[in-house]
């Protein structure tokens, strides 16, 4: 596997199945090159998956690229899910495409090279020390948040530093989507319910994650956006007070 040396980690890893969940709307661009540089990263388990989930706003081809690869890279497997209402539809489908697949490992990454899949040995490396969930973070030693607007920043600043204040947490990044689960921790996170509708249900996936073993690791995230979406902005907060009454409840 690159980059990892451990041999114990390698003997760890080659007896699991590994799945990817990546959505993925309008990324003509980079798409080929992306899924290869992901799948160099990820050798020496016993299987794994890449699942690519597309819906109708994905209108530029990219489907169409990844048909086509997908007829020579046999680790690929494009979903099309028409139905999908918001950007976490996308996301959920393809966790459940991965537990319905029987993978005992999920990675989450986005597409288009704001992550970057060079990253990606650190969390299996992590993972293997017994932890159920790995976090990427911008915001720990070693992370970076690159070429984003100073109000992108301190959003994803603040907002982490509220979530832990209110859904007692203990994370430097709650809103980063680049990270790992045990199909236990995934499983778990399901069968609570996701209800937030915009990005904030990265908040929601690591609040349910909190008493679990999780740990964090350094990323560094390019921005795919400079915009600051208001609607997303206002089903953080709608979301963030919804946990808090759960926390002070004892629901959570």
């Amino acid at each position: 596997m690159s980059d990892i040396e451990t041999e114990g980690v390698k003997r760890e890893l080659a007896e699991k199945a590994l799945g990817i969940v990546c959505p993925m709307a309008n990324e003509k661009s980079t798409v080929v090159d992306f899924v290869n540089a992901v799948l160099e990263q990820c050798r020496g388990f016993r299987s794994v998956r890449f699942f690519a989930v597309l819906d109708k706003s994905c209108t530029d081809g990219t489907i169409d690229l990844l048909k086509e690869q997908a007829g020579s890279i046999a680790e690929l497997e494009v979903i099309w899910a028409p139905g999908n209402k918001c950007v976490v539809d996308a996301y959920v489908r393809g966790y459940r495409e991965a537990l319905k697949a029987d993978c005992e490992l999920i990675l989450e990454i986005d597409a288009g090279f704001s992550h970057q899949p060079v990253e990606i040995p650190q969390f299996f490396e992590k993972l293997s020390q017994g932890y159920d969930c790995v976090f990427g973070s911008r915001f720990c030693k070693g992370g970076d948040f690159e070429s984003g607007p100073i109000s992108r920043y301190l959003l994803s600043r603040f907002g982490s530093i509220v979530s832990n204040i209110l859904l007692g947490t203990n994370l430097q990044d709650m809103t980063s989507g680049f990270e790992l689960f045990t199909k236990d921790a995934l499983q778990m996170v399901l069968d609570k319910g996701i209800q937030s509708k915009g990005h904030f249900f990265q908040t929601e996936i690591k609040t349910y994650c909190r008493n679990l073993r999780i740990a964090e690791v350094p990323i560094h995230y390019k921005v795919p956006s400079k915009n600051v979406n208001l609607g997303v902005i206002a089903d953080s907060f709608v979301n963030l007070f919804r946990l808090f009454k759960k926390r002070l409840s004892g629901k959570l």
